[in-house]
């Protein structure tokens, strides 16, 4: 998404304000299996579009030469009682972009890290940009950019500092992974794996985690043709479809809605955001666990949005902006952001759920605290009635009654 903070409001449901304290705080594909890893990731054999195809030939041919489609992925914590899998997710995340980069990127995160670090086996980030050494995009070149684009790209490295960080899983569904083009987007699939990450979110791509003994397939989209697309239903049902048949579980990331800080409410209609078809965020999170998804998670609007469950599995519409060093805009809601942890049986069954409150700094730097949950909880009442997620104060999170 991009930096500005005027946001013009999609159509919405009852509009909610915020009275709290001060925050200041496609087709189907076959998925080989890797050879000792616990991990496998493969771009579909016929994706839907010849746009698609050619992205994901480019960076399918990138990958060949690896002895691993991906690699294997460590538990980031010790294996749950019961074949339980415990999953921890945040929204969109950018360690600035050059030439505007955090001064100590490897301290940047440790005020969330131990929560990272500690109680998910599976831990999960929307990459929102690239990690590649190409100067030439789509807001032109290094020396001369276009005014008003905003193409967010950090060093191939800065994936080792996200690793340290706690995270197991990155994800490129979203509109700035094809920012630098089919070869920036090579170099950030390639640098995510060398640091020993997952990666998920290309055309047709479904990519499988071992946790505590259970498969876990991740598939996730976002409404572009460089990623598996979200507005192409019958494709994205069938890819989830082919996802649940290799794998015990299926976690779906969706990058839809509009976006900005009017942009709080799930509106259950088609959301457009400058001209774009952004989707029906509902009824693509409704689809996908039709179709066979246990959990879906979301960001891709910059603010936090409600919960719901449908069919006894959360949807989390959105968990905002986690972190950007001058990536995103940061006033009012914006400045709220939230970690959620969430407990599956190896059945899918939801067990527990719990959301960390977070604030973004001025400079987009996350820290704990903050009024987010409750705020998330507001809206997800008044979104969703009788299917809303219930909220406590401390973050817990419970079905309807």
């Amino acid at each position: 998404m991009s930096k500005p903070g005027t946001r013009r409001p999609g159509p919405g449901r009852r509009r909610l304000r915020y009275l709290g304290a001060a925050v200041g705080s496609a087709a189907l594909l076959a998925v080989p299996a890797c050879s000792g890893g616990t991990t496998a990731s493969s771009p579909a054999a016929t994706p839907a579009s010849g746009l698609a195809s050619m992205l994901a030939g480019s960076v399918a041919g990138t990958l060949a030469n690896r002895p691993e489609a991906a690699p294997a992925a460590t538990p980031a914590a010790s294996t749950s009682a019961g074949g339980a899998v415990t999953i921890t997710a945040v929204g969109d995340t950018m360690l600035g972009s050059m030439p505007d980069l955090p001064p100590d990127p490897a301290a940047y995160l440790d005020p969330v890290e131990p929560v990272l670090r500690h109680g998910g086996q599976i831990v999960f980030a929307n990459l929102e940009g690239t990690l590649t050494t190409a100067t030439s995009g789509k807001c032109g070149s290094g020396s001369q950019p276009h005014l008003n684009c905003f193409a967010f790209r950090d060093p191939p490295s800065y994936a080792h500092y996200l690793k340290a960080a706690g995270f197991t899983v990155l994800n490129d569904a979203n509109n700035h992974s094809f920012d630098f083009g089919a070869a920036g987007q090579a170099q950030t699939v390639r640098s995510i794996h060398a640091a020993g990450l997952a990666q998920t979110g290309l055309p047709g791509e479904i990519t499988r985690v071992k946790a505590g003994g259970v498969t876990v397939a991740l598939v996730a989209f976002a409404p572009y043709p460089y990623t598996a697309n979200l507005l192409g239903l019958p494709a994205a049902r069938a890819l989830i479809q082919r996802a649940k048949a290799e794998a015990q579980l299926v976690v779906v990331y969706m990058h839809a809605g509009a976006e900005g800080a009017t942009a709080d409410h799930v509106t259950g209609r088609e959301e457009i955001y400058l001209g774009e078809d952004r989707g029906n965020p509902e009824a693509f999170a409704h689809m996908a666990i039709d179709a066979g998804a246990s959990l879906v998670i979301a960001s891709g609007p910059h603010v936090v949005r409600g919960a719901q469950f449908y069919k006894g599995h959360l949807i989390a519409y959105s968990l905002g902006n986690f972190a950007g060093y001058g990536n995103f805009s940061v006033h009012g809601t914006m400045t709220m952001s939230a970690i959620l942890r969430v407990k599956l049986s190896s059945s899918g069954r939801f067990e527990q759920g719990r959301l960390y409150s977070l604030a973004l700094s001025s400079q987009g730097r996350p820290s704990l605290g903050g009024g987010a949950a409750a705020f998330m909880g507001q809206l997800s009442a008044a979104d969703f009635g009788h299917t809303a997620a219930r909220i406590g104060s401390s973050g817990v999170i419970s079905p309807p009654r």
